[in-house]
């Protein structure tokens, strides 16, 4: 029997997932490991996004293989936690998603569409991962999981109260280390940090939560229409700062 707990943390793009790496990475029980299906997606879409020859020639591209030998592979601590994005699982199998203990994170489309053009220009639905989340949430509750969903607004609201939940929920003891974590990079993070980390190498922990307050663009507003329905979907299972 697999002697490791292996978390894969589903996350949609311009959200925190990179500060909760940083926070498990804190955990002397665990292993860090930066999005290990970028290069299969950005391979297998075409998605022409910053930094992709580097990424591809940094990382195994070939999702089946990660997912036997990185994903489900050996790991030399209690703990492998895995940054993903949720809009990466595609043309490959997901037989995986049953030996894994999976994670889903969401935000207010609100606060991340306008963010996500600035990074990549002209987006759509299948850009934002919405309902790639969805799809995916429903497919680990036909599997028989219960996995936590967390929403960013309510973490960055209450870190250690969302933390203390979470780490509840994968059977973890709450490390008081996850609060906190020295500004700069870390070695794990994938070479495509230097495009889109800024922020977080900038931080000492989780932010406090501060709403937008430019107007949301018009042009947008046809996508958010089509993404809010599988957010608040999921939102409705989501982890709450205040119970």
């Amino acid at each position: 029997m697999d002697s490791v707990k292996r978390v894969c943390l589903w996350s949609g793009p311009r959200n925190i997932s990179t500060a909760l790496m940083y926070a498990f990475a804190q955990r002397e029980d665990t292993r860090v490991v930066d999005e290990p299906l970028y290069g299969h997606y950005l391979r297998a879409s075409g998605a022409d996004h910053p930094l992709k020859i580097e990424t591809m020639e940094s990382m195994e591209c070939d999702g089946e293989k990660v997912a036997r030998g990185l994903i489900l592979g050996p790991c030399a601590r209690p703990v492998l936690f895995m940054k993903q994005m949720t809009h990466h699982l595609i043309e490959m199998g997901r037989g995986f998603l049953g030996s894994v203990v999976n994670v889903l994170l969401t935000r207010d489309p609100v606060d991340m569409l306008p963010s996500l053009e600035k990074a990549l220009g002209e987006i759509a639905l299948v850009d934002t991962g919405y309902r790639a989340q969805y799809e995916l949430f429903e497919q680990l509750r036909a599997l028989g999981q219960e996995p936590p969903v967390l929403e960013a607004r309510e973490l960055l609201l209450n870190p250690r109260g969302v933390l203390e939940q979470l780490c509840e929920r994968l059977e973890l003891p709450f490390d008081e280390g996850m609060l906190a974590w020295e500004t700069g990079g870390r070695p794990e993070d994938g070479v495509w940090a230097a495009h889109w980390y800024a922020n977080v190498h900038r931080s000492r922990g989780f932010q406090p939560y501060r709403p937008k307050t430019e107007p949301f663009p018009e042009r947008l507003r046809a996508l958010l229409d089509e993404c809010r329905p599988y957010y608040e979907a999921l939102y409705a299972h989501a982890l709450k700062g205040e119970q």
